[in-house]
């Protein structure tokens, strides 16, 4: 009998040594997954974070104001069939014609080129009561007319600034509060009166200063 218990104790001592060992090893090979999984999710989330953030950053670009023409905007030359005269006008804009006027536009600019035969050259006096008078009766809330005389590389004209209401907008309805310059040239009985319009808050003195400029007499 004493041996019988002394097998059966040490099957027992057995049995408990091999629960132990495997307890052993099931901790053993679960508790490092499970600790470099926690390790590499919390690395992987900072990091992706860092990241997400960088790349969303947009990079800085120059927007222009409603109106504005680009600083890099081409021109070509126009010299109406009749000859006389030439002036150059931003490429690719939109070109329609209608007896002696010529008009160039590109989203809400104009440009405005009319010849028409004269006695005499304009002067501030006759802009000023003329033309000011019949442009009142043309334009949209018609305001703030100037007149003065200035040079060109063509020589002398009198140009004429007021502001004015833009036709509306036949799809949305909208109507743009616009700022118009009108030179007038002249020469031996020749006078062309070239118009440019734009929004008033869009900063366009320098491509109007290369059309006015470019203007010269054929």
């Amino acid at each position: 009998m004493a041996r019988v218990r002394t097998v059966r104790s040490l099957g027992v001592v057995g049995l408990v040594l091999a629960a132990a060992v495997t307890a052993g090893c099931s901790g053993s090979s679960s508790g490092p997954p499970a600790a470099s999984h926690a390790s590499s999710g919390s690395g992987s989330t900072s990091t992706s974070t860092t990241t997400a953030g960088e790349s969303a950053a947009p990079a800085p670009t120059e927007s222009n104001p409603p109106g504005d023409i680009p600083d890099n905007q081409a021109y070509v030359a126009f010299r109406p069939a009749g000859g006389g005269f030439t002036v150059k006008v931003p490429e690719g804009w939109a070109r329609t014609a209608q007896g002696g006027t010529t008009v160039f536009t590109d989203k809400l600019n104009r440009v405005e080129i009319a010849t028409a035969s004269a006695s005499s050259a304009p002067t501030v006096a006759s802009v000023g009561s003329e033309v000011v008078s019949r442009l009142r009766g043309q334009v949209p809330k018609f305001d703030g007319p100037k007149v003065s005389q200035v040079n060109r590389h063509a020589g002398s004209a009198v140009l004429l600034k007021y502001q004015g209401d833009s036709a509306a907008d036949p799809v949305t309805g909208k109507v743009v509060r616009d700022a118009f310059e009108r030179y007038a040239f002249y020469r031996q009985g020749h006078e062309v009166d070239l118009t440019l319009s734009g929004p008033v808050n869009a900063d366009n003195v320098d491509p109007w200063r290369i059309v006015t400029d470019s203007f010269s007499w054929k």
